[in-house]
Parts: C-alpha cells; structure tokens; sequence
C-alpha cells in the first residue's frame, strides 16, 4: 500500500541519512523523496512517498520518524484532504513532422515543451503521479528517448 508521509525537518547535515536508515531498519521501500526548504528558515519539509505491507507498519514508522531529534513532524496524509505534485521531463522523439501532433497530444495534460531539438523535443509536465503516468503513457508511441520525474512534493489542504 502507498502512503504519503509529510515532515518538518530541521536542516541539518545527516537528517535525510537518519531518516532512510528508519525506513530501511523496518523494510519499507521508498517510491520518492522530496525535500525543500519551508517558510521558516533552517526548517524543510519532506515528503516521502513509501511502500508498506499494512497499515499498523505506516503507523510504526511514523512512530520511530518522530524519534528522532531533527524530525519536528510527521505526519501520514494519504487520506487526508492534501494537495500533490510532482514533475517530470520527458525526451521524445519528434521530427518536425509530427511535433504538431505531439503538441496535440500533450494540451489535454497542461504539458508544455520546454526544449526543442533537431530530432526530439523535451516535454514537461506536472501533476499528480496519476496525470504523470497517462501522459508519459500516451508519449510512448512516440518513443520515450529520456525520462526523470521529480517524486512527489505535497502538504495537507486548509
């Protein structure tokens, strides 16, 4: 089951070092980590996207996150109201024959081209994982010569 992990972390050299050694001691796999810094300066917030088998697993990790000395917050918001993001770049193979098209295919997704080569283009688009995915999937035909994807960034709504 994925969940999304929302903290508060001081800025500190190691902090992301103790955080991974958390998640590796209770063998959850990470999907995607973002960190950034917040509003307040020496403070950054860290999403954390992980893999768990259960949910009594979700609630232990966040138990032992909290542990730690550099962790101000933690906070598991999968099912809370929240917003998520995350971008990606993708490097397609587009003769000028067909950028139109491709152009066509990408609008629905709010995607822009952000480079423009003599024989691809480089594509970015932002959203959740799930608009990430359609568009990367409806790119394919077309012959994905590049990705990267930032992981997902996110915080709670209100």
């Amino acid at each position: 089951m994925k969940r999304m992990i929302s903290m508060v972390v001081k800025d500190h050299v190691g902090v992301l070092s103790r955080i991974t050694a958390v998640l590796n001691r209770r063998q959850v796999n990470i999907d995607s980590i973002s960190v950034g810094p917040t509003e307040t300066p020496g403070l950054s917030r860290m999403t954390i996207m992980i893999n768990a088998e259960t949910l009594p697993e979700v609630e232990q990790v966040t138990k032992q996150l909290n542990k730690q000395v550099s962790v101000l917050k933690v906070r598991d918001i999968t099912t809370e109201p929240h917003l998520e993001r995350e971008l990606a770049l993708v490097k397609v193979n587009a003769p000028v024959a067909i950028r139109s098209e491709i152009k066509a295919v990408i609008d629905p997704f709010r995607a822009d081209i952000v480079d423009v080569g003599l024989k691809n283009i480089v594509i970015q688009v932002a959203g959740t994982q799930d608009k990430i995915e359609a568009c990367i999937e409806m790119l394919k035909p077309y012959g994905i010569k590049q990705l990267s994807r930032t992981g997902v960034t996110g915080f709670t709504r209100g």
